[in-house]
């Protein structure tokens, strides 16, 4: 397992760290998604055999947001 922390902008209420988890959640490989909105960031346990933070930077920007 690795962790990455990702840094996000455009998330402005609880809706936003909701939908960003669950856009994260549903990659294979992963195992963990934390998502701070104070912080502006999601942290991402993940299996690197089976997820690539490539995938979580298009999944984020697919949601409406941008991987800084």
């Amino acid at each position: 397992m690795e962790t990455i922390t990702l840094k996000i902008k455009g998330m402005t209420c609880g809706g936003c760290v909701k939908s960003v988890t669950k856009v994260l959640q549903n990659i294979a490989g992963v195992s963990g998604v934390n998502v701070s909105l104070e912080q502006n960031t999601a942290m991402v346990s993940y299996d690197p055999a089976m997820a690539t933070p490539a995938q979580f930077k298009s999944a984020i920007e697919d949601a409406g947001y941008e991987v800084v």
